[in-house]
């Protein structure tokens, strides 16, 4: 019941982000998305925009949590750039929830693990305590 409850909570999440970045206005995009190295590289645009948007709800964050500023225009940013040390621990959590989600889930089509599962919607997952393990 509580997995159905978070799911649930999860998507009406992602829901309720994607449609408010709706009226939001993207930095432009005019080139093919670059370095990626766990998302796949030919992923479309607006998939690539709606996981990170996914990202952003999960972790309660913006883009520059994990991207850095341009430097050739510093209000603008660069998404290919690893100057981001969040990054990179961003990566390393998208292969252990999909090796979580592969283990014990059966994989992609019935992913149940997200950054949600831990973070709900905070940058850092909280903590567990004694009184709340009881």
């Amino acid at each position: 019941m509580k997995a159905k409850i978070t799911v649930t909570l999860l998507l009406a999440a992602i829901a309720t982000v994607t449609l408010c970045s709706l009226a939001i206005p993207l930095q432009e995009h005019n080139e093919k998305p670059k370095n990626l190295k766990v998302l796949p590289k030919k992923i479309d645009p607006k998939e690539l925009i709606s996981i990170m948007r996914g990202f952003n709800a999960s972790l309660g964050v913006k883009c520059n949590f994990c991207h850095a500023k341009s430097a050739d225009d510093p209000k603008k940013m660069d998404f290919a750039s690893d100057a981001n040390k969040h990054k990179g621990i961003a990566r390393g959590m998208m292969k252990m929830t999909t090796k979580i989600n592969k283990k014990f889930f059966g994989g992609a089509e019935a992913r149940e693990v997200t950054c949600y599962t831990c973070h709900k919607g905070h940058k850092e997952p909280e903590k567990m305590t004694e009184e709340k393990e009881s």
